[in-house]
């Protein structure tokens, strides 16, 4: 009789103990999962901010559209407009699909691949956005000076070229470098959290 109390007592407690895992590890899945959404969400913040002011300085371009007045300006205006809707709405859409990888109802294996392909989509974004950059940097200056200066740079002001755009370029340069260590930083953070759903889930 004392045995088959004691197995009793033994499979209650395995039980219990069964029970109190799950729990934990339910409470680290959504530990996890709120952690990760706030990395996310700290791109989401940094380029929601610069979305709001690419679409501005669109929208008051594309209201003054007329002001271009010649082939080059033209040109340089639809450059500049588009790369300032397009660019941003791709940046916004890649974090999107971070955000909504499901951690819940997906293997650790599927998710940890689904996040990385996500991940690979928005830096290849972010260093192409890098290089456009540098076209914008050129093409950019004589559309804002046409449209806020009413003066066409290549014919009253060329020699503003010469020394903005190198000084420029520097600046863009390190702030390349900068704003692109932090993402991938912030992205790595994002993969680590993640990987802890492997002893969750194990």
């Amino acid at each position: 009789m004392e045995l088959e109390e004691m197995q009793a007592t033994w499979s209650q407690m395995s039980d219990q103990l069964e029970n109190q895992k799950r729990l934990t590890n339910k409470l680290i899945m959504e530990m996890t999962k709120e952690r990760y959404k706030n990395k996310i969400g700290i791109l989401s913040k940094y380029e929601g901010i610069g979305s709001v002011i690419c679409f501005i300085v669109a929208i008051l371009l594309i209201s003054r559209f007329s002001e271009l007045d010649t082939w080059y300006l033209l040109a340089s205006g639809i450059f500049t407009i588009l790369y300032l809707i397009i660019l941003p709405v791709a940046v916004l859409l890649s974090i999107s699909d971070m955000k909504s990888i499901d951690l819940t109802n997906s293997t650790y294996k599927d998710t940890f691949i689904a996040y990385t392909k996500k991940k690979r989509q928005f830096l290849l974004i972010q260093k192409t956005g890098i290089y456009l950059n540098f076209i914008l940097l050129a093409v950019s200056l004589p559309v804002v000076v046409k449209v806020f200066k009413g003066k066409d740079i290549f014919i009253t002001n060329i020699d503003l070229l010469y020394w903005y755009i190198p000084i420029m370029a520097v600046f863009l340069i390190l702030f390349s470098i900068w704003g692109y260590g932090k993402y991938k930083r912030v992205t790595d953070s994002a993969s680590h959290i993640l990987e802890e759903l492997e002893d969750t889930s194990s």
